[in-house]
């Protein structure tokens, strides 16, 4: 029988100008492929994008520009030279979205800011991704997840009691970023429907960061008090949201912050007088760690998330990031998956968080090489091999780049 084909995807026919580097703004048009965006990753000749060398590596590519990269093809090109700018334009032209991840002011003094690509495609959608935002006194500070967190009033919820600040073990703001991009993107195309033309989408790591103080900003805003983690009753100051060794020397995580939950943990761990106290304070609450710590010992991780399993209670292993890859609810949702890579072989994916009946997302193509599909792209621009060799020879693009010729050899 002949084979069916493919599912439709939602995104299918839209067209991305990818001018990332780095996480926030390459996970982002990651995403948009993976619902079938046709993604166009533009790469200056020689390093392309920085995180190609952070490690850990592959063969040949970090594993980390390999885990946000798939789903695009990728175009060397010199956008410092005037035909390099004058080849980005053209493909401006005929694309739906820009995405870029430069400081602010940087792609104005290239001539190819917004209002530049504005002028040449009023229905091009674009989205800038920097740390502070395109305004605000601190717009061309330099930063880092680590320092957007700490302005945002964000590290005091992570640390012990008694302790300072901890480094928070994600980049959310990072991926905050990419999140709040692809909601941008696509709240901004569906607008165009409405009126025709594109607009600017400012995407701010700080204010994506802060998005997710929805919940615990309730303390300051109407509470008049800062919550600290170890001391807020579920960023670890209560002994019904924590986090237990077992008697193997492994952890479960306990989540009876309901009544009933904790009413029902009480019996099956045989501490039934701590019913009455599921939120203690100072010595009261140090005290009924101490014994739920000792209750927990007297069984294994893998006995505690039985239990709480068979009787209803919020709770599970602590795993390594290994052992998530094998559990039995990650492999159920796919969200570990495989791609054959022309250079690293065969690589592994992590799944997609949505799931759509009609219109599903999918790997239709492995992160990219560097520069892989530049005379390809050329090529559809109607240049002829000629004018492509004339611009590798003058430095605006690389056409050492490509599946066989493995890591860019520079120009």
């Amino acid at each position: 029988m002949p084979a069916s084909a493919p599912a439709p995807q939602a995104l299918h026919g839209l067209k991305i100008l990818d001018a990332s580097r780095l996480l926030p703004a390459a996970l982002c048009t990651q995403m948009l492929g993976d619902l079938g965006a046709d993604v166009l990753k533009v790469e200056e000749p020689g390093r392309g994008d920085y995180q190609r060398s952070f490690p850990p590596m592959g063969k040949q590519d970090s594993g980390t520009f390999l885990l946000c990269n798939r789903n695009k093809r990728s175009l060397s090109l010199n956008l410092k030279t005037e035909e390099g700018k004058a080849i980005f334009k053209q493909l401006a032209q005929s694309s739906d979205v820009l995405v870029e991840g430069f400081r602010p002011g940087v792609m104005d003094r290239l001539g190819l800011g917004y209002e530049a690509m504005k002028a040449i495609n009023p229905r091009l959608i674009y989205c800038a991704v920097s740390g502070y935002g395109q305004d605000g006194p601190y717009k061309l500070v330099a930063g880092h997840d680590l320092n957007y967190m700490g302005i945002i009033g964000a590290l005091p919820l992570f640390g012990k009691a008694g302790e300072g600040p901890m480094v928070p073990g994600l980049l959310t703001a990072d991926i905050g970023a990419s999140l709040s991009a692809v909601y941008g993107i696509l709240s901004a195309v569906i607008a165009r429907q409405h009126t025709g033309v594109g607009q600017m989408v400012d995407v701010s790591m700080m204010d994506a960061a802060m998005s997710f103080l929805t919940y615990h900003a309730a303390e300051p805003l109407f509470g008049n008090c800062d919550p600290r983690g170890g001391e807020y009753r579920n960023i670890g100051g209560a002994p019904c949201y924590g986090i237990f060794r077992c008697q193997d020397g492994h952890y479960v995580t306990l989540g009876a912050l309901e009544e009933h939950f904790w009413t029902r943990f009480c019996d099956l761990a045989e501490v039934p007088h701590l019913k009455t106290e599921q939120f203690p304070e100072g010595e009261a609450r140090e005290r009924q760690f101490v014994e739920l710590e000792a209750v927990f010992r007297r069984k294994t991780r893998a006995q505690w998330v039985e239990l709480f399993m068979q009787h209803d209670i919020p709770g599970g292993p602590v795993n390594t990031m290994r052992e998530a890859f094998d559990d039995p609810q990650v492999k159920a949702r796919e969200m570990l998956l495989q791609v054959d890579h022309p250079v690293e072989g065969r690589i592994p994916q992590l799944g997609f968080p949505v799931k759509f009946s009609g219109t599903p997302a999918r790997i239709s193509s492995a992160p990219p090489v560097h520069g892989q599909h530049t005379s390809q792209v050329l090529g559809e621009l109607g240049l002829s091999a000629a004018q492509i060799q004339d611009l590798a020879a003058r430095a605006v693009i690389c056409t050492k780049c490509h599946p066989q010729a493995g890591r860019c050899r520079g120009l």
